[in-house]
């Protein structure tokens, strides 16, 4: 009965959050018409309310530790579901994600996501993907804020091992950006795909910046180094049992 019952609350809460970002940006969308600000806080707003109604309704507590950036620098993360989307844009001042294309296709969201500065790319077309996203990132440089990134390019679940994609080492040496890593657990109670968000603390950690000048390679694999393992302790704090690699 106690799963069936949490299914149940799970299907409420996804339900009305989605109906909550047709009201918030709706009722939102005359200033964000006008201003970029408007967009922005129709976003944190919206972002605001998942994270109060997941405590509520399915008993899903959320944070988010570590020193949080607000100059302008490169956000390197962790994707496991929507749901570490909203705590980094409810955490960050200004900011703008790579995403992918088809994304602003989608109602609202991706209106909203064009208002506030995101950067679209066709993930079927890599070298082509790369050039658009750097043009896209250098037309919007006079847009100040935090270029989020998120490292493997797509969502994955907790315990599986998928590379670190070239795009945010592309990003750190055509800028030199400091890049701020981002893990996160938010996985192990709302997965990628399924009904079931389960009750627990979901956290989004911020980890000590990467200064900009080194070596991609070498950046690479110290970003790689520094989200696994701390992803891997919050995990592991959540009570998901990670699999160590023997090898």
């Amino acid at each position: 009965m106690g799963h069936a019952f949490q299914v149940v609350r799970s299907a409420l809460f996804i339900g009305q959050m989605y109906l909550a970002m047709a009201v918030i940006g709706i009722g939102f969308a005359p200033w964000a018409l006008l201003s970029n600000r408007g967009a922005r806080m129709a976003c944190r707003s919206y972002s605001q309310w998942v994270r109060w109604t997941a405590r509520w309704m399915v008993g899903l507590r959320s944070e988010v530790r570590g020193e949080v950036p607000t100059d302008d620098v490169l956000i390197a993360a962790k994707h496991q579901s929507f749901l570490d989307i909203i705590l980094i844009y409810a955490a960050l001042p200004r900011a703008r994600f790579i995403m992918k294309q088809e994304l602003l296709m989608t109602p609202i969201f991706g209106q909203y996501a064009r208002r506030v500065g995101c950067i679209a790319v066709d993930r079927g077309k890599r070298g082509k993907a790369m050039k658009q996203m750097v043009a896209e990132v250098k037309q919007g440089r006079n847009n100040p804020g935090q270029l989020v990134i998120y490292a493997q390019g797509t969502r994955v679940a907790p315990g599986a091992r998928l590379p670190y994609k070239v795009g945010a080492g592309v990003l750190y040496g055509q800028f030199g950006l400091d890049c701020v890593p981002a893990a996160t657990n938010v996985g192990v109670f709302w997965p990628r795909r399924g009904l079931l968000r389960r009750p627990g603390l979901a956290v989004v950690e911020f980890l000590p910046r990467i200064p900009a000048g080194m070596p991609i390679s070498a950046f690479m694999a110290k970003l790689e180094s520094d989200i696994e393992s701390a992803s891997d302790r919050l995990m592991q704090e959540a009570g998901f049992q990670v699999q160590t690699d023997l090898n």
